[in-house]
């Protein structure tokens, strides 16, 4: 049975769009959605990310979270007939304030998987408060469980699998052990890029405030250079047939370029074609 891969609706958050995407529209807020992935078809029940824990949280940031009843954890897998304690393994692609916010809701023998370089950030300093305390400790707690967390060593293996057709790799950008995680589909390998990429109009389609040609922007949050970004970005690019990101929905690739986008399942149905004329300056 070939694997698909289902976005789980966790709400909304109100940000800053130059937080999105470097330099664009300071001041201004915008409404963006925050996705889970559901890998089913495996072996096992796979689910990348688990959203925010509440919303008065994210006014630790200066955010506004909008997550009601119908955008719980438990909510969205009960619309694919899976409670938490059917979860096998929980991915992470980092462990921001709006990617781990949930991991207490499932039991211990539900394994967390993240790379070891992302634990070691959280508790850095850097980048706080995306770090939310009570996230982290809980993850702390299940280091002392059997078989509650696995760490993944990426920096040295560059690529680790979880199940048949998935496996994970280093992302290279946005916090320094963020994760992608790789699924073979029936039309072609899709990658989960966590929050590499933010917004793929702004960065890429049309990529504001960028002159020259398929050069995409980076976004206003970031624990590395703009330059790796830049690159990891690329290697997206011209490496999968589907990029799935966080905080957007996702894209068909082809060639390097952004070529239509996807509804909530993929593979599924292209919503939007785009024309070849993308990647040039307005």
């Amino acid at each position: 049975m070939a694997l698909t891969i289902h976005t789980l609706d966790f709400g909304d958050i109100e940000l800053e769009t130059s937080f999105l995407v470097l330099g664009h529209e300071c001041g201004r807020v915008r409404r963006v959605p925050v996705y889970g992935f559901l890998i089913l078809g495996g072996e096992y029940p796979v689910l990348v990310d688990t959203g925010y824990r509440d919303n008065a949280i994210m006014e630790t940031l200066g955010m506004r979270g909008h997550c009601y009843h119908e955008n719980t954890v438990e909510q969205q897998l009960a619309k694919h007939g899976l409670r938490p304690g059917d979860i096998r393994y929980i991915l992470h692609t980092h462990l921001h304030i709006d990617h781990a916010g949930n991991d207490d809701d499932f039991p211990m023998n539900t394994t967390v998987v993240i790379n070891r370089r992302e634990m070691e950030f959280s508790v850095s300093g850097i980048m706080y408060p995306q770090y939310p305390k009570p996230d982290i400790l809980h993850l702390v707690e299940r280091i002392y469980e059997p078989e509650a967390m696995r760490f993944l060593d990426l920096e040295i293996t560059q690529a680790e699998e979880i199940i048949p057709g998935v496996w994970c790799e280093p992302a290279g950008a946005h916090t320094e052990g963020s994760m992608n995680v790789i699924v073979e589909t029936a039309e072609g390998l899709a990658c989960i890029c966590g929050d590499v990429i933010y917004d793929f109009n702004d960065q890429i389609i049309n990529h504001v405030r960028v002159n020259n040609y398929m050069e995409p922007q980076v976004t206003g949050n970031h624990a590395g250079s703009k330059r790796s970004e830049k690159g990891q970005i690329k290697r997206l690019l011209n490496n999968y047939t589907f990029l799935l990101p966080i905080h957007d929905r996702g894209a068909k690739v082809a060639n390097g370029r952004v070529v239509g986008r996807l509804g909530m399942s993929c593979p599924g149905p292209i919503t939007e074609t785009l024309p070849d004329r993308h990647w040039f300056p307005a």
